[in-house]
Formats: structure tokens, C-alpha cells, sequence
């Protein structure tokens, strides 16, 4: 039977979307086939609807995700009664419902409905539709007593009309009375209940925001500038001595038009990143002359600056109402949605109530998924070299606002600052000098590092000239190879400054691994560095190796990358099974290549006898099992191989990008093995959700490789460092 969840409000204002978002993350982690039904609906665009089907790739229409609208539904109720009304939404539902494993239900939103005693419209759905309800109450601008006692009553409420609760959330509370409101609930319902904060980061409207509802004019500014958030808003009416000081970090500036001075003095602060604001809306009608819009321009490429025909008074009072929303041309939005969710919600016990199978695919959501909740589940800290390319900086904010690791950011510190503000990316970065900062705190954390004019840099020499003496380098050469982030980061993993690294956004993937080949090294039980692929196809996830690093492996290599695989396979929740690929099975064929492979698999059956492995194998014998009954009858892993093993670098990466494009597969990686501690490699034209897959990859490895002798060492050795530098500068760099 498909398991349905009830989302209600009780009242308007709640923000429930983020709940709405928040739930539908757990339920696509569990199963592959998740629907989402709307009873009833107002014409016209929807963008909750809009983002779900964007975010979670969901098949269904908006057409069959939805009811009846509230006009009708009104009609309806008044003419035949509310059974009547109630029976058609159930059907509709039971039609959705059939497709899926899971439904998500949102329930009406209280804006002009004109349909009377609609709380109790949602409770009957609710119950006829067999579903579990999660009431959503709203909480903004109200004292902790005021809150608890509108949980209590909605929670009343639907148990009194037979609904079986499974838990109750309270949205928007201020962050000053969510605390006490949790403590105080927590003792008075039965079921659990959660706080989630207001959060300026999700209320705040982006500039685009602003441009559609004032109709404002865009005279400069690209997207990345109008995705901006406007954290608050600043009016510039004084002499620019007295405006700049006013200026606050994410500020929209608003000034009449014929202001040049403020507005060359904004954007000046801005270009200066003191501090960085989100643009300047002109006021009155007016336009600058062509000699300040060029110069405006200059001074802050992408920034956007607005026009509107209206005085700023009545302007003001436009902007005072603007909140920001979740929807499908925001994804920032609904990542920053998702990081309030689930570091405020209990999220395995949410998901144990809500009960729902865990499905036996796995697709590769459903693999993301896990990557990004197992790396939350023991956050780790990792460098990124790459402080100010745009990938990583987005892929950055998502990872801190999914708490999934700490990060390091290599870079000058105003060059990262300033752009991260001209991407509109918040990331709450610290500098080198904020003394206190550790990793692995309630929250996730970033900080700057500038290799040039850190004091790790001459302790790092010391460790680099040390390790490559045998090569003839000096205490002089390494001071300045250090100072390359590739070295920089690498050297903060092995003296135990952070966990992992993850670099190759921008850099050649030889820039990335030499620096972890001459002073990380293999672990003594890896012969070789070697790299493996996640094949996420629609029902199961795939492991391919070697893709990415060694050209032409003897037996003895190749056994090594197979053993290597399937010990990360395992890692990773991939049942090892492994194919020795070739262009024949069996032993029907012959000839060095063959042999190659022959002799090693009999390599890892003697070293590993533990593994199933088969070879030489042909891949359509080892993934198809009606091939496989006829080439390899009874054989445990042809047919149902999860481990794929190429001969050479050649096939493999040939195989993988024609599988990935072919396919519409997910390809996640490469994921380097072998190393003594965990340095990974981005393909130069990483998505941004690439990058997040692969820093959450890095986080796993250095969870799994934690309290290994070697790593206590180095943890120990990190910390007589921290301490080093605290004392010298007052900070952690």
C-alpha cells in the first residue's frame, strides 16, 4: 500500500514549503517512486509544485499532481455538501497513488480558499486518504508561550478529527524563543515536535525578486548579480561621508536617480568588498548620465543596478513586504530551505515515523542522497584549493548549508570574499584571524586561507623540503612551491589540518595528485593510486576502475585496482562483485591481453579469496543476465556484477563517458584509492552538484580512515600546530 504524508497548515503564514521540501528530501532517499498530489489548487503558475518537479525529477505533470481549484471545489462543497467534495479529491488521489511507492500530500493554504471550516477539509482528506498528517504551525513574530500554545491547539485539533499525528512543526520562530518553545513542547505532546528558526538568509528577496514586483527597469546586472539576496535595505539621501558608513553587507541601496555620487560611492564600496552590497535601485524616474552608467559598470562588473519610476516613500513600503520564495529558477533558495530542515529536525526519527519501505533500487538520488546524509553523519573538514572559481563557491554554500563538512577555502582573502559576493553566494566566511574556530563544532564552518601570507607556509617548507630532500630541495625551493594551493591544501591533510582535499575544478588533474603522490603517499597495503567511477543508472549503482589515472596496469597492477574497488564499493554500500573485463569470457579466447586478465584474477582470488570475482569477462556477461546464462552458466557474478574492472585506462574512460552519455548515467567521481588519506580529483567540467558529490565522497573516506595509527599521529601533530599558531597569531589558519 503507498504511504502517504499529509502536510497542513492551520493558518497562512507559516512558510510551510520548507517542511514540504524537507519531507520530500526523506522521502526520495528511501524510494524511487515518490508522487506528489495538491487537493486543491489556485490557477495559474505554482512554483512549490514547479521545484519539486525540477529539484526531484518527477515524471508527473502539474496536471496529475492536482485536484480540483478552490473555485471550484467552493461550487462543489456548496452544491452536492462536503462528502460530496471530499469523495471527488480521495478518488483523484487513489488515481495518483496507484503510480507510486510514496505520496507527498500538501494540503490547502488558507489564501483565499472561500472554503468554510478548512481545517477540518484537511483533517477528513487526510484520514480518507489513509495518510499520516505533519501539522505545520506558523510562528513568526510571536513570544514562546504564544507558540507553544498554537502547537498545542493544532495538534488538538487534528487528533480530535482522527488524525494520526506523527510529529508537529513550529516555522519562523524567532531564533531568540526557539529554544525555550522546543523545551517547553517537548514535555507537552506526545508525538515529537520541532522548531525550525526564521532564517534572514531564506526570508530575504533576491534582487530578480524586486525587478518583478516593482517592474523595475534593469540598467546593469547580470544573473548571477540578480540572484542576490537582499538582506536589508539602505536609503541614500546624506552626503556620501555619512552614507558610507551605512552600508551593511548584502544591503539594497535605494537613492534617487540623479545621485551619482552615492551611487559611484556604493558600488566603489562594493567593488572594494567593504562592504559588498546586493545593488542600487534608482528612485524618481531619473538615469545617470552615460559617463557614470560606464563608470558604474566598471567598478562593479555584474552588479545590478534597477530603475523605477516611483518615489522612494511608497517604494520602501513595496520592498518592506517582500519575502523571498522557494522556487524552481532559485535553487540556492531550496538548499538553504534544506540546511534549516535538517539541522532542525530530527530527521531519522521523522523518517522512522513516517514508515516507509526503503526501497531495493537505488537510484542515483537516492545514492546523492546517501553520499551527502552519511558525510552529515561525522563531519569532516576539507580544503578546497580553488577559493574563487564560481563551481566551487556554490557548491561550497550548499555544502554549509547542508552541514555536510567544515571547508577550508585557499585563496586571498578579499578575492574570495569579494567573489563570493558578486555570485550573491552566502558562506559566512571566517578570515585567518578569527582565533576560537575549530572543526567539527554544532554547525558546519568555512574559513579563508591565503597560502602567500599564512604562517603555516614556513612550517610547511620545513615539512616539503624535509619529505623531498632525496630529490635536491631545499628549505628555499619548497618556501615557494609551497605557496601553491595544489601543495598548500595537500599539505594541510597530511599534518592533519583538515581531513581531505578536493581540487581539479580549474586545475589539471597532474596538478592535483602530485602533490598527494610526493607527500600523502599509498597506503601500505595499496601498490598503486588508482581511481574509481559511481555508475548511478536508474535502478542500481555500478563501480567502474580504473578510469582515470594508470594507462596500461601489469596483472599485478590490475589486481590491485580490482581489490582497491571493491573495497570502496563496499564503503559506499555497493555490494562487491567483481568482472575482470576483456574482449572474451571464459576461456575463449587468447592472447597477451587476455592473459593480462586472466592471470589477474587468479591475483585476487590467492590475495582475496573473500571476493567474487570473475574473469576474463565480456561486459555484456557481466551486467545482463540472460547473456550471462549463456556464456557463464552458474557463475555467482556474471550477469550481476557491480564492480566493473577495465583492462587499460583507454576502455575504461572511453566506456564511462559513453555509458554516461548514452545512458543518462550519473557519473560520480573520480574517486582516487590507494592514498593514505583521502585526495580527490575533479573533472575540469564538474557541475556544481558534481563538486558536492565528490567533497561528500572525500568526507566518507576520511571518516573510514580516522583512528588509524597514521592518522592519530598526524591528528596529533595538527594539533601541536593549532596550538603553534594560535599562539603566534591568535587564530587557526
Amino acid at each position: 500500500m503507498t504511504r502517504s504524508v499529509y502536510i497542513s497548515s492551520v493558518g497562512r503564514g507559516d512558510g510551510r514549503q520548507v517542511v514540504e521540501l524537507g519531507v520530500m528530501e526523506l522521502l526520495t532517499r528511501l524510494v524511487d517512486r515518490v508522487g506528489v498530489f495538491r487537493p486543491l489548487w489556485h490557477p495559474g503558475a505554482d512554483p512549490m509544485l514547479d521545484l519539486l518537479r525540477s529539484r526531484y525529477r518527477l515524471s508527473q505533470s502539474v496536471d496529475d499532481m492536482t485536484g480540483l481549484p478552490y473555485e471550484e471545489a467552493a461550487a462543489l462543497q456548496a452544491r452536492a455538501g462536503a462528502d460530496e467534495l471530499v469523495a471527488h479529491l480521495v478518488d483523484r488521489f487513489h488515481a495518483v497513488a496507484a503510480d507510486y511507492e510514496a505520496v507527498m500530500v500538501l494540503g490547502t493554504d488558507y489564501v483565499d480558499t472561500n472554503l468554510p471550516g478548512e481545517l477540518t477539509v484537511n483533517a477528513r482528506l487526510a484520514n480518507e486518504m489513509g495518510a499520516v498528517v505533519l501539522p505545520v504551525v506558523g510562528g513568526f513574530g510571536q513570544e514562546a508561550e504564544s507558540v507553544v500554545n498554537e502547537v498545542r491547539n493544532a495538534h488538538t485539533a487534528f487528533t480530535s478529527l482522527g488524525c494520526e499525528v506523527i510529529a508537529t512543526i513550529a516555522n519562523r520562530v524567532d531564533d531568540k524563543h526557539a529554544a525555550r518553545a522546543a523545551k517547553e513542547l517537548g514535555a507537552h505532546l506526545p508525538e515529537p515536535v520541532y522548531v525550525l528558526p526564521e532564517d534572514p538568509a531564506l526570508s530575504a528577496p533576491t534582487v530578480q525578486q524586486v525587478v518583478d514586483e516593482l517592474g523595475a527597469e534593469v540598467l546593469l546586472g547580470d544573473p548571477a548579480g540578480l540572484a542576490r539576496d537582499c538582506r536589508n535595505f539602505v536609503f541614500g539621501g546624506a552626503m556620501l561621508p555619512t552614507f558610507l558608513p551605512a552600508l551593511t553587507e548584502g544591503c539594497l541601496v535605494l537613492t534617487p536617480g540623479d545621485r551619482a555620487d552615492l551611487i559611484v560611492g556604493a558600488l566603489a564600496a562594493h567593488s572594494a568588498g567593504a562592504p559588498p552590497i546586493a545593488g542600487v535601485l534608482l528612485t524618481l524616474d531619473q538615469r545617470p548620465g552615460e559617463e557614470t552608467m560606464n563608470l558604474a559598470a566598471r567598478l562593479a562588473p555584474g552588479t545590478p543596478v534597477l530603475a523605477v519610476p516611483g518615489s522612494s516613500f511608497p517604494t520602501a513600503g513595496q520592498l518592506h513586504a517582500l519575502r523571498g520564495k522557494l522556487n524552481a529558477t532559485n535553487p540556492r533558495k531550496a538548499e538553504i530551505a534544506l540546511g534549516l530542515f535538517e539541522t532542525h529536525v530530527d530527521t531519522g526519527q521523522l523518517t522512522e515515523r513516517i514508515s516507509v519501505v526503503r526501497s531495493d533500487r537505488v537510484t542515483p538520488m537516492m545514492f546523492e542522497h546517501e553520499l551527502v546524509e552519511r558525510a552529515r553523519g561525522n563531519r569532516r573538514h576539507v580544503v578546497l584549493p580553488e577559493g574563487t572559481e564560481e563551481r566551487v563557491l556554490r557548491a561550497a554554500e550548499v555544502l554549509l548549508r547542508r552541514n555536510v563538512c567544515d571547508l577550508t577555502l585557499l585563496g586571498e582573502e578579499t578575492a574570495v570574499r569579494k567573489r563570493a559576493a558578486d555570485l550573491g553566494v552566502d558562506l559566512n566566511l571566517l578570515g585567518p584571524d578569527d582565533s576560537g574556530w575549530s572543526a567539527h563544532g554544532t554547525t558546519a564552518t568555512a574559513r579563508i586561507v591565503d597560502p602567500a601570507t599564512s604562517p603555516l607556509r614556513e612550517r610547511f617548507a620545513e615539512v616539503y623540503s624535509r619529505l623531498r630532500a632525496h630529490k635536491g630541495v631545499s628549505h628555499e625551493l619548497a618556501y615557494d612551491a609551497v605557496v601553491d594551493v595544489s601543495y598548500f591544501g595537500t599539505l594541510m591533510v597530511q599534518e592533519g589540518l583538515a581531513d581531505g582535499m578536493v581540487s581539479g575544478a580549474v586545475h589539471s588533474t597532474a596538478a592535483t595528485i602530485r602533490p598527494a603522490f610526493e607527500i600523502i603517499k599509498t597506503r601500505p597495503d595499496a601498490a598503486i593510486v588508482s581511481s574509481v567511477f559511481f555508475m548511478c543508472l536508474a535502478d542500481r549503482v555500478l563501480v567502474y576502475g580504473d578510469c582515470a589515472v594508470n594507462p596500461d596496469p601489469d596483472a599485478a597492477q590490475l589486481a590491485d585496482i580490482a581489490i582497491q574497488s571493491a573495497t570502496t564499493a563496499a564503503r559506499f554500500g555497493v555490494e562487491p562483485r567483481i568482472a575482470m573485463l576483456s574482449y572474451s569470457t571464459g576461456t575463449s579466447g587468447s592472447g597477451t591481453d587476455v592473459d593480462k586478465v586472466r592471470e589477474a584474477t587468479e591475483l585476487v582470488r590467492s590475495r582475496r579469496p573473500d571476493l567474487l570475482v570473475e574473469g576474463p569477462i565480456q561486459y555484456d556477461a557481466a551486467v545482463e543476465p540472460s547473456v550471462a546464462a549463456t556464456k557463464l552458466p552458474g557463475s555467482p557474478v556474471a550477469g550481476q556484477a557491480t564492480v566493473l574492472i577495465f583492462p587499460d585506462l583507454n576502455t575504461g574512460n572511453n566506456t564511462y563517458k559513453a555509458v554516461q552519455r548514452s545512458a543518462g548515467a550519473v557519473a560520480v567521481g573520480p574517486v582516487l584509492q590507494g592514498l593514505r588519506k583521502p585526495v580527490n580529483d575533479l573533472s575540469r567540467g564538474a557541475l556544481v552538484q558534481d563538486i558536492v558529490n565528490t567533497v561528500a565522497i572525500t568526507a566518507i573516506q576520511a571518516q573510514s580512515q580516522a583512528g588509524r595509527p597514521d592518522e592519530d599521529a598526524a591528528a596529533s601533530a595538527g594539533a601541536a600546530v593549532r596550538q603553534e599558531i594560535r599562539q603566534e597569531k591568535g587564530g587557526l589558519a
